[in-house]
């Protein structure tokens, strides 16, 4: 265990659009010292250097030697390759969802965490939103959820499906939430303006009874980030996006409508110092690398339905 008053020290590997926001967050907590970032393009390094008073690296091993504790947002194809050389040097990583794009690299991150006794979480931001911390005291019997996750086209993340980039999200608070084994799983998807899907929709039953169902767009002109559930007491309705709801309760033959009283946070902020407070106190995080893979599973299993009906379709 490092000593409570020792700061953590932290880096980034990808300093695009999310990477910036890790070292910025990194810069800005008084538990970690932010000693450098490593980007393939290094005048966007240099420039997030300087704009956060750290070191830009030359090389990922000369960052990964200078750590304790790294965070990985490079395009989720390069997940594997950037994890496992990080791992070796014994830095505790935290890596954007999803994990990986595979099962097969996911065992290979696992292992080599392992392997190095060092900590790995998983970026499933929504675990770190005010508004799941209410959803976890609240549910305890869900008999039906749906989720509803809508975004604006945008290219960054497009080198996978909107399954992986987006609905990920939705399957790894749902899994928490149900905390029962996946029986079956029934999806659809439509490519609209890449060459993977962008519209989603997935069907997940549960073996204690619990349905879920999520919808998931990429190319939708509203944000939208909402989630809905149902028990025997109680339904809940809930915007991820605005961190705000409310709650019908059953009372009598009535229904009692209640807004939810939820204290606003940055997630990312709140994500990075439960990642940083593991670190120091060599702790479980809380979305750690099983259910990073469990999701990823649920994941790929809905990607593959989804490309075998759309494989049925071109052979029509």
């Amino acid at each position: 265990m490092m000593g409570s008053d020792k700061k953590i020290k932290c880096g980034v590997v990808g300093v695009g659009y999310l990477g910036q926001h890790h070292a910025r967050i990194y810069q800005a907590l008084p538990t970690a010292e932010l000693v450098g970032v490593y980007d393939l393009d290094v005048e966007r390094a240099e420039k997030i250097a300087k704009k956060n008073k750290c070191q830009h690296f030359r090389s990922l091993e000369e960052l990964g030697e200078s750590c304790d504790a790294i965070s990985v947002a490079v395009p989720t194809d390069e997940h594997c390759s950037v994890a496992i050389p990080l791992l070796q040097l014994g830095c505790h990583l935290l890596i954007e969802k999803p994990l990986c794009s595979g099962i097969e690299e996911a065992e290979r991150i696992l292992s080599a965490a392992k392997e190095a006794n060092t900590i790995v979480q998983v970026g499933h931001i929504e675990h770190f939103n005010p508004v799941m911390d209410f959803l976890e005291e609240a549910v305890n019997d869900p008999k039906y959820i749906t989720a509803d996750r809508l975004a604006p086209f945008n290219k960054r993340g497009t080198e996978v499906g909107v399954v992986l980039d987006l609905m990920i999200h939705d399957i790894g608070v749902i899994l928490e939430l149900v905390k029962s084994p996946v029986e079956k799983v029934e999806s659809i998807g439509v490519s609209v303006l890449s060459s993977t899907e962008d519209i989603a929709n997935a069907r997940i039953q549960f073996k204690n009874g619990c349905v879920a169902n999520i919808n998931t767009s990429r190319v939708s002109r509203k944000k939208v980030r909402e989630i809905r559930v149902f028990q025997a007491n109680a339904y809940l309705s809930l915007d991820f996006m605005n961190q705000k709801g409310h709650l019908l309760r059953k009372e009598e033959l009535k229904l009692k409508k209640e807004a939810i009283p939820i204290a606003k946070g940055e997630p990312l902020m709140l994500e990075l110092t439960s990642f940083v407070n593991c670190v120091a106190s060599y702790a479980e995080p809380k979305v750690g690398a099983s259910l990073g893979k469990s999701a990823l599973e649920i994941a790929i299993l809905i990607t593959e339905q989804i490309q075998a009906m759309e494989n049925l379709a071109e052979r029509r």
